[in-house]
């Protein structure tokens, strides 16, 4: 959702994160709301933003979604009723955020595990977390990311950790060069099972011409 309003105008998720835009105007020494008569043209637009992000938000809704927000007052208001609906209050958050950290402190390789499958799963982890304001360096993901592998791993963390800069390589480029390896790995297997392939035809064809010999 952030994503599509944003594309549109990032006013209108300024909107729904913080509230609408109300012009004011100082009068006796306090501050008032501005006569609508006397707003600017870029006043005006910016306080628009929250009717478009209402008609954004309600036109995703479903009829039983709409009528729990129907009644709110601003896109704010909506959006944070959806958000306490859907993710839980504060204390919520913060018991789902204890449990993915220590999911990604235990984080580990599993046997028979590939590097695709290690990616995805710790991908999933540290997204989630990244949703509920966690912060990581590049550098803490590179060094948890080999930590975790195997043993038969070993040279290659080695190699990559003395030959890389692990504070500006990024994840994906990490998993990009573990995946290499692993296929450089694999290849003896692949070219074993080619070639047993090929010797068990060859085998069928010396059988068959024999049965037709006969």
């Amino acid at each position: 959702m952030k994503i599509f309003v944003e594309s549109l105008d990032k006013g209108i998720w300024d909107a729904i994160e913080n509230g609408p835009f109300v012009p004011k105007i100082e009068k006796d020494g306090s501050s008032i709301e501005k006569p609508w008569s006397q707003w600017t043209d870029s006043e005006s637009k910016m306080a628009k933003f929250d009717c478009i992000a209402k008609n954004i938000i309600t036109s995703a809704l479903n009829s039983d979604e709409f009528f729990r927000v129907s009644q709110c007052k601003s896109t704010k208001e909506m959006w944070d009723t959806l958000e306490v609906t859907y993710e839980g209050t504060n204390e919520v958050k913060r018991a789902r955020k204890h449990t993915l950290i220590q999911k990604y402190e235990m984080f580990r390789m599993l046997k028979g595990e590939t590097i695709a499958e290690v990616q995805k799963k710790f991908t999933h982890i540290i997204n989630h977390l990244m949703s509920l304001e966690k912060t990581f360096e590049k550098e803490e993901l590179n060094i948890k990311n080999l930590k975790c592998l195997d043993r038969s791993w070993q040279p290659k963390v080695t190699a990559i950790s003395e030959s890389k800069d692990l504070t500006s390589l990024s994840m994906t480029s990490l998993f990009g060069k573990l995946r290499e390896h692993e296929l450089e790995m694999n290849r003896p297997n692949v070219q074993e099972s080619e070639d047993k392939h090929v010797r068990s035809i060859a085998l069928k064809a010396v059988k068959h011409k024999s049965k037709q010999i006969q």
